[in-house]
């Protein structure tokens, strides 16, 4: 990842200022995705003091989508949204203005600022005020560089090439050469018509191609009937950067974006269980990696100094470094 990715995203509502006048009795409530990721939404609806959350709502980039239709109360208006796996440690918000109760899969909670089920779990949402529009109430999530629809489109097609282990060039929503030539490559290798790119499904083919096992760049594959929770380290002008947590379901395999054309990249990963903790076999946990100690954390996490992990209150893993074999890809296989 660039060093302009790192940035936290705002998807905070450049939700614009509702108009002077009171919102509508009825209207329908729209999503727009201003990101270079794929993400899902969960929605809150505040009534009388009671929040109800529903999601999730996919989004790809520059899409908008209508979540909710009829009757929506005056009251309040909450959003969360969370990165595909496949992203890893994409940079979502870290807090919020309520906490309140999702689901894992689609769900709808009523009175959602308590969880009553072990499959629900609290998450951070924020306040939004959503703009009123010809198409109703729209609120959008939108990313530092402030994209518009079709730059937001052409970024996320370049994140997901990189990923897929394409040379896209950086991910700034700009159709460049490297972009194009990405592009075309990715379309011949896998025999769609040059107009493919503008197909709705684009994103749904770029995601299986970057969790195929062979191909082009590094991946990782699950053989085990565990979660695996997986971290990679990139140097990158002298300086090592390790990233994680990356989610990789059993019988699956997932590419971790990496820009540019590394050599050598560091793999690290461990089983956990359906709570998130360590699974542990023969008296240890059980985990891939090497003996290069660098830093990892709990929560997900982009690091960029490696030492004295301890004393900054960071976690030491030890990482096996990776040699990569150029276009034939290299797959890492957790059994």
């Amino acid at each position: 990842m660039r060093t302009g990715d790192r940035r936290i995203l705002q998807w905070t509502a450049a939700l614009f200022a509702l108009a002077a006048s009171a919102l509508p009795a009825r209207a329908d409530l729209q999503l727009c995705n201003r990101m270079s990721y794929v993400i899902e939404a969960a929605v809150g609806l505040e009534d009388k003091g009671t929040i109800t959350t529903r999601g999730w709502f996919r989004l790809d980039p520059g899409q908008c989508r209508s979540v909710i239709q009829g009757d929506l109360p005056p009251e309040g208006y909450y959003l969360h949204a969370r990165a595909l796996p496949i992203y890893g440690a994409a940079p979502m918000p870290q807090g919020g203005h309520a906490e309140l109760c999702v689901g894992q899969d689609n769900f709808v909670v009523a009175n959602a600022r308590q969880c009553t089920r072990t499959n629900h779990r609290l998450v951070s949402f924020i306040a939004v005020k959503p703009s009123v529009t010809d198409l109703g109430l729209t609120a959008n999530f939108a990313e530092e560089a402030e994209y518009s629809p079709e730059q937001a489109r052409d970024a996320g097609i370049q994140r997901l090439l990189t990923i897929a282990g394409y040379d896209a060039g950086p991910i700034d929503g700009v159709r460049g050469t490297a972009t194009e030539a990405a592009l075309v490559q990715f379309l011949q290798d896998n025999k769609l018509a040059p107009t493919a790119a503008g197909r709705s499904d684009i994103f749904d083919v770029l995601i299986a191609t970057a969790q195929k096992p062979d191909g082009a760049g590094f991946a990782w594959c699950n053989d085990t009937t565990y979660q695996v929770m997986a971290a990679i380290g990139v140097e990158d002008k002298g300086t090592l950067t390790t990233r994680g947590w990356y989610r990789i379901t059993p019988g699956t395999c997932l590419r971790p974006e990496i820009s540019g054309r590394p050599s050598k990249v560091y793999s690290f990963a461990e089983a956990v269980d359906a709570n998130g903790q360590s699974i542990r076999a023969a008296g240890r946990s059980l985990s891939w990696g090497g003996d290069t100690v660098l830093c990892t954390r709990k929560a997900k996490f982009e690091l960029l100094d490696q030492a004295d992990c301890a004393l900054k209150g960071l976690t030491a893993a030890g990482f096996a470094p990776i040699e990569l074999s150029g276009r034939t890809g290299t797959t890492v296989r957790f059994r």
